[in-house]
């Protein structure tokens, strides 16, 4: 039996990471692929996102959403949950479907208000740098992240701006799918 592929995105401070960790928690078998772990195991020239998208930054985003394409597939294939979190469009996913022809693939968009991510961003224990330095791009980012262009492309939306997170997971888990 395959794994459910599990792809989440948000800015930061919407708890990609903490919602797919709590998420992965419920299943015998889970892998969780953060796409920002993946960027961090190159050693030398890594590119820092920013607001401009610099080129080698889209490079290396590219590179880490394409090697977790591939796990994803071999890890559900072997009956593994798996859940991506990255700040994603819609139309960033498409590449890395083409790996999970076949697959349930669930594409969700985690939503909350600027002052909850923000709220969060101040609090998250999770990062080995200085949160702080993430502002700027959840400002920018808010606005172009828009949960109805998700929905559009066939994203679930969920707003855990009032939820806590087992109510989030509850929520994740309690979608229809295809939505």
């Amino acid at each position: 039996m395959t794994g459910t592929i599990w792809v989440f995105s948000g800015s930061p401070g919407a708890g990609k990471t903490s919602v797919s960790r709590a998420l992965l928690s419920r299943f015998p078998l889970g892998l969780h692929l953060p796409i920002d772990d993946l960027r961090e195991l190159v050693v030398s020239g890594l590119a820092h996102p920013s607001l401009d998208h610099p080129p080698e930054a889209v490079r290396q985003f590219a590179l880490a959403r394409t090697a977790a394409a591939h796990h994803a597939r071999l890890y559900a294939e072997a009956g593994f949950a798996v859940a991506i979190d990255d700040v994603l469009w819609p139309a960033d996913v498409a590449p890395m479907a083409a790996q999970w022809t076949g697959l349930d693939v669930r594409p969700v968009r985690l939503f909350t208000t600027l002052e909850v991510a923000h709220h969060r961003n101040r609090t998250r224990t999770n990062k080995t740098y200085d949160t702080q330095s993430l502002v700027p791009l959840i400002d920018g980012l808010y606005g172009q992240m828009p949960p109805e262009a998700y929905r559009a492309a066939g994203w679930a939306v969920v707003d855990s701006s009032q939820l806590t997170l087992d109510e989030t997971v509850e929520a994740v888990l309690g979608l229809t799918w295809p939505v």
